[in-house]
């Protein structure tokens, strides 16, 4: 990547180009390759070498590269750029330990910009000169599981102790198994939820070997490890005696552990020679191992097995080099995936509290995590002074609440004084609080901002808006209770004692709170999103979720990939913003905009008739439905080149009226079990009230619970590391079973329920007509009734 950054600055080629042509370098790349290696190998050899994902911008690069332009020169001088010393730099945690001063063993520099002592050899020198390095890496992860533990503390008054969190949790796996690994340290990609779901792990070996395979290289043998786990796949051994070392990873050898030991145990390997063994491997020294080579195979003919496995063995082995994974590594990542997932399963709100805590810098990353609390089923409180703290928290109603330092101006000054004082009793209203907090460290910015946030929305009889109001003496309602919670604290610190002992107390009046119309919903939502980044108590487009559920088919993101949506109509819901309108050099007008989705956004341009016919719909905050087609970009006619895709903007419309234009039919799916009178009444009277000219169908279903047993299986342990009690006599819902090979295997048995559809039957309504409209549907969701429209 820096190569080509540094040949397109030599070479004038634009940032953004440059930036693009970056882009499509693989984060992770793959051991022993590099860009020349991906300009000319063979496309099946490049598909197992990077992660499904990368491909396509792998395939991308390699089209640019050939083209005869700048971007195409660009990379192909970077090719030759690559792998030449440009800079030193610092390894992220690697530290050098030796005997006595470190400068008799190793030249040493001091860091740019730092007074750090660094060495001037690279690892590989230090290590073969036999200096001891060591790697300490800081996990933000486990700050996280840090905080959920104080929170679980703080509401529950548990200690809860990760290190002992039992091994075999059913919610822990079913979460694993359902792919719900957004917040899962290793394990929230979108690739890694796919394989989850697929695998769906019922032991800890299980995360272990997918922690280690879904890496370059490895991740190729995914799906043959996800078959022989269900059975699909029948398990090889190429010799008898490697069943017992691979038989947790079913039959794929993914570990150096697995090799060092294999090695031991066909060709009697020493522990040594089984270490050289393992650094050849993991260092990718193939000298060391073709010298390995013959020494493996003779003495482990010589105890009789086939030379020709050893030889194929000896050969995965060598394939196996490219992608060796240390087995202990990989445990340790696990185990700390495991124990976010154990928090997330059984403690969700804290977990998901923690996780927004850890990332208040990122307010994108807020606005993610806050989806998946909605998936969840939390709800996510806005700040409150009688609730947050500096971090997210959980309230009594289980609820995740809004820190107020994610709120922009509050400072740790200004929370910890609304903290400290709250413990005398809630504040009842904005002069309480102004009489009782410290107001130089919450400031007038620190309140307004607190105001704007919905901080104050826990007082009662007063708005938002009347906080802002005043009477035309240009000082705001807010502003006033800070003068007089100021003045008050004055009073007290300055009371006079009279003539007979006792206190002389000045009487402050509190100011009159004024009264004014309260802000719409959208300019609560705006104010909210200015000061904290995004909405927090609704979003805007909550009152169109019908319209942007049945009739928009695309997020607005899919537009940075429009390749993937050639020659499809996408349908888009949104608020416009960022409107301009502007006249081209030929007199002709265009304009640019900004659609704004759920918690996404994209900036489109509009030309032309397009932009004639639909620019009355351009303007700022408007909710507006649109329906576009991609197409294939412009042929340069000099050079032949494609260009990028282009959109033709086929129809947009008030997101209002999209319900009345598209809603036709609407369909009820009703179980028969709830079609009692008093139901059917009540949805009659719902249809009276709201004819119209839209058909009804209803879908009656007849459903059936079936209680099914699943089986967590069980964890081998040796016998002297554990004692084993009769589960059975102390917890009825345990049973011992018999495992092959394994007399004390104790597996969990848990009965799940799950619902079954019998009998389904349509029947259309021919008198039965209704206008489908927001007001309807939305009556229909509180009686809890299932629909779709069209």
């Amino acid at each position: 990547k820096s190569a080509i950054r540094d040949t397109a600055r030599v070479l004038d080629l634009p940032l953004f180009e440059a930036d693009k042509i970056a882009k499509l370098i693989p984060g992770m790349m793959p051991s022993k390759w590099n860009l020349a290696r991906f300009l000319n190998e063979k496309e099946d050899v490049i598909k197992k070498a990077v992660r499904p994902e990368e491909y396509d911008k792998i395939k991308e690069l390699i089209g640019l590269a050939n083209e005869d332009d700048l971007g195409g020169e660009t990379i192909q001088q970077a090719k030759v750029l690559e792998g030449n010393l440009r800079n030193t730099g610092i390894h992220a945690c690697g530290v050098i330990i030796t005997p006595s001063d470190i400068t008799d063993f190793v030249p040493v520099a001091t860091a740019k910009d730092s007074d750090l002592y660094v060495t001037q050899f690279d690892n590989s020198v230090v290590e073969s000169a036999g200096l001891l390095k060591m790697d300490f890496l800081g996990l933000k992860t486990l700050t996280l599981i840090k905080d959920t533990v104080k929170l679980v503390k703080y509401r529950t008054g548990i200690d809860l102790d990760p290190d002992t969190f039992p091994i075999d949790d059913l919610k822990t796996y079913e979460l694993f198994q359902r792919g719900e690994t957004v917040g899962i340290f290793q394990y929230e990609s979108a690739g890694m939820q796919k394989y989850m779901k697929e695998l769906k792990p019922t032991v800890f070996p299980d995360l272990i070997a997918m922690n280690a395979l879904y890496r370059p290289g490895p991740i190729a043998y995914i799906p043959s490890f996800v078959k022989r786990k269900n059975g699909e796949e029948e398990i090889i051994y190429d010799l008898d005696a490697c069943e017992e070392l691979l038989k947790d990873t079913y039959g794929i050898t993914v570990y150096q552990e697995q090799v060092m030991l294999l090695s031991q145990k066909l060709a009697d390997f020493s522990k040594g020679d089984a270490d050289v063994l393992r650094k050849a491997m993991g260092k990718k020294q193939k000298d060391v191992l073709d010298k390995m080579k013959p020494k493996f195979i003779s003495q482990a003919a010589a105890k009789g097995h086939a030379e020709d496995k050893l030889e194929k063995i000896w050969k995965d082995w060598e394939a196996f080099a490219e992608y060796a994974f240390n087995k202990s590594h990989s445990t340790c990542y696990a185990w700390i995936a495991y124990q976010t997932a154990f928090l997330k399963a059984n403690y969700p709100a804290e977990y998901m509290a923690a996780v927004l805590s850890n990332n208040m810098s990122d307010i994108k990353q807020v606005s993610f995590f806050m989806e998946e609390c909605k998936r969840m089923g939390l709800q996510v409180l806005g700040p409150d002074v009688n609730e947050s703290f500096y971090k997210f928290t959980v309230n009594d109603d289980y609820a995740v609440r809004f820190g107020m330092g994610a709120i922009k101006g509050v400072g740790s000054g200004a929370v910890a004084t609304i903290v400290e004082n709250r413990k005398d009793g809630k504040y009842k209203s904005i002069f309480d609080l102004a009489k009782r907090i410290d107001l130089r460290a919450a400031n007038k910015k620190a309140i307004e901002n607190l105001a704007l946030a919905g901080g104050f929305d826990s007082f009662l009889g007063t708005t938002r808006a009347q906080y802002f109001h005043d009477d035309g003496d240009g000082i705001t309602f807010y502003e006033k209770a800070i003068r007089y919670g100021s003045k008050y604290q004055e009073n007290e610190n300055s009371s006079q004692v009279s003539l007979f002992g006792d206190a002389s107390e000045v009487q402050i009046a509190e100011p009159i709170v004024p009264p004014c119309e309260d802000w719409s919903t959208m300019e609560k939502l705006a104010k909210e999103k200015e000061v904290v980044g995004i909405y927090i108590s609704g979003h805007p487009l909550d009152d169109y979720k019908f319209e942007m559920k049945y009739f928009c088919n695309a997020r607005l993101d899919a537009l940075r990939n429009m390749e993937l949506h050639l020659s499809k109509n996408l349908t888009f819901g949104g608020i416009i913003n960022n409107v301009q309108h502007r006249v081209a050099k030929n007199g002709k007008g265009w304009g640019m905009f900004t659609l704004e989705g759920y918690d996404e956004s994209y900036e489109f341009r509009i030309f032309g008739e397009e932009y004639l016919k639909f620019r009355h719909f351009f303007i700022q905050n408007n909710f507006t439905f649109m329906k576009v087609l991609v197409k294939e970009g412009w042929t340069d006619r000099d050079t032949g080149k494609k260009g990028e895709p282009r959109l033709q903007f086929v129809e947009v419309k008030q997101l209002q009226d999209v319900l009345e234009t598209f809603a036709k039919k609407l369909i009820l799916l009703l179980n028969i079990s709830d079609l009692e009178t008093d139901f059917i009444h009540r949805l009659s009277r719902l249809f009276q009230e709201n004819k119209g000219d839209n058909t009804v169908s209803f879908e009656i279903m007849e459903l059936e619970k079936i209680k099914r047993l699943v089986t967590i299986d069980p964890i081998e342990l040796e016998n002297d590391e554990v004692s084993f009690v009769d589960v059975s006599a102390n917890d009825p819902e345990m049973e011992v079973l018999e495992i092959p090979g394994s007399s004390s295997a104790v597996a969990k048995v848990e009965e799940v329920e799950e619902i079954k559809v019998v009998t389904k039957l349509t029947m259309p309504s021919r008198k039965l007509k209704i206008k489908i409209s927001n007001e309807l549907l939305v009556e229909l969701e509180k009686m809890q009734i299932n629909f779709k429209l069209n």
